[in-house]
C-alpha cells in the first residue's frame, strides 16, 4: 500500500488521541477508518473529534464510537469528473476509492484530482487581530534581559514574525501590536524589516496584564477579532475558530489544547477514617488547556475597566458572570506552540530546525 494515501487511514480500533496526532501529522481534517482487512469502516473529520472532546468524552475512545460509518467514496471505475464535482459540491478534500470487496484500494486527495487548477478553498480571514506584546517574558531570562519576548528569535524568524506569518496565510496583513516592555526595539525591528505588514501599535504606559490593554482601541473594534499572546503559535485552520465562534453564537471563545498529563506517582485512594482503598499507579488525565489565543465579540471589551490592569482569566470570570456566552475550541496537542518557558522554547527551536531541514 503506497504510503501517498496510507497516511489518510487509521483502523477502527485506534484511539480519538492517535486520529488527532495523524491529522496534525499529515496537514489534513479528514482520515478513512479501516478494519483489520483494510475494509473502509467509516470516516472522521476534526470536526467529529471537537464535538467528541465538547461532549467531555475521553480522548481514548475507540475511532469507531466516533467516526461516520457512511463515508462517501467511490469504486475503481470511477469517473474523475464525477469525482470533482463531489468534492467541490460536498466540500471535501479527499475521498476513498473502494474495490468491489469493501477494501481501499487508494485515497484521490485534492491535489491530485484538481492537479494544482483549482486550490483547496480557504476563504479570507476578515477580522482584526490583536497581540499582546508588552509583557517582560520573564520566564525566557535571561534572553529578555537583553530582547523583548517577541523579538526572540526561533530559526531564522522571531516569535512574532512567525505568529504574525500564520495570519499571513489566511490573507490577513493589518495588526494592532499592544507593546510596552523595550517597545521601541519592536518598532525598530518592523521600521527595517519590510515584511509587508501594516502595524498599528496600542502604548501601554502603564502595565495593563495580558488584556488590559484592549481598552485602548474599542473604539476601533468593528467585530469578533482575535486576541494572541506573543508566545502562542497555532497551527490551524483560523477560519474554523471563527465560524466555531460565529455558529455557536459565543461572545468569546477561548481556544484550548487537549493535553495528557501523567502523574509520576502512585496516587492513594484513601477512605474516611484514613483506611486505605487502593493505589491508582501513574495515573493519566486528558485535559483542556488555554493557549493564549481568543476570539471575542466588541461587547467583551466592554468589561474591561480604563486604565487598570486586567488579566484574561480574569476578563473571563467576569464575562460569564454577566451571563455572557463563553466557548471553547479544542486543537490538537501538536497544533499549539508555548514558547513562553524555557523548555517548551528549546522544543520549538528543534521543531522549527527539523521543519525546515
Amino acid at each position: 500500500m503506497p504510503v501517498s494515501f496510507r497516511k489518510f487511514l487509521i483502523g477502527y480500533k485506534g484511539t480519538i488521541k492517535d486520529a488527532m496526532r495523524r491529522m496534525t501529522d499529515i496537514g489534513e481534517k479528514q482520515l478513512f477508518v479501516v478494519d483489520e482487512k483494510n475494509r473502509l469502516f467509516g470516516a472522521l473529520s476534526d470536526g467529529d473529534v471537537r464535538q467528541w472532546i465538547l461532549k467531555n468524552k475521553h480522548l481514548t475512545a475507540c475511532i469507531k464510537e466516533v467516526c461516520n460509518r457512511h463515508p462517501c467514496s467511490v469504486r475503481e471505475n470511477y469517473d474523475i469528473d464525477s469525482v470533482r464535482k463531489k468534492m467541490l459540491s460536498l466540500r471535501i478534500e479527499a475521498i476513498p476509492v473502494v474495490a468491489s470487496d469493501g477494501t481501499v484500494c487508494t485515497v484521490l486527495s485534492w491535489e491530485e484530482v484538481f492537479a494544482g487548477k483549482v486550490k483547496k478553498r480557504r476563504e479570507r480571514l476578515d477580522v482584526q487581530i490583536i497581540i499582546m506584546a508588552g509583557g517582560k517574558g520573564t520566564r525566557l531570562d535571561p534572553f529578555t534581559r537583553v530582547l523583548p519576548k517577541p523579538l526572540i528569535p526561533i530559526g531564522e524568524k522571531p516569535i512574532l514574525q512567525i505568529i504574525m506569518d500564520k495570519f499571513v496565510e489566511h490573507g490577513v496583513k493589518e495588526f494592532y501590536l499592544s507593546v510596552n516592555h523595550k517597545a521601541r526595539m519592536i518598532k525598530s525591528y518592523f521600521e527595517e524589516f519590510n515584511g509587508g505588514y501594516k502595524i498599528h501599535y496600542v502604548e501601554e504606559n502603564k502595565p495593563l496584564g495580558t488584556i488590559g490593554s484592549l481598552r485602548l482601541i474599542k473604539n476601533k473594534i468593528k467585530g469578533p477579532f482575535f486576541v494572541t499572546n506573543c508566545d502562542t503559535i497555532i497551527n490551524t485552520d483560523l477560519n474554523d475558530i471563527i465560524k466555531s465562534h460565529s455558529e455557536n453564537k459565543y461572545d468569546m471563545t477561548v481556544v484550548v489544547s487537549c493535553k495528557r498529563y501523567i502523574i509520576p506517582y502512585g496516587i492513594c485512594i484513601v477512605e474516611s477514617g484514613g483506611v486505605l482503598n487502593s493505589i491508582q499507579e501513574k495515573p493519566e488525565h486528558d485535559i483542556l488547556v488555554s493557549t493564549g489565543m481568543y476570539v471575542m465579540n466588541p461587547k467583551i471589551i466592554d468589561l474591561i475597566p480604563e486604565h487598570k490592569p486586567m488579566g484574561a482569566n480574569e476578563l473571563i470570570e467576569k464575562a460569564k458572570k454577566n451571563g455572557l456566552n463563553i466557548g471553547v475550541f479544542p486543537i490538537s496537542e501538536k497544533s499549539w506552540i508555548d514558547v513562553g518557558q524555557w523548555e517548551e522554547y528549546q522544543k520549538a527551536v528543534k521543531h522549527f530546525q527539523l521543519s525546515s531541514d
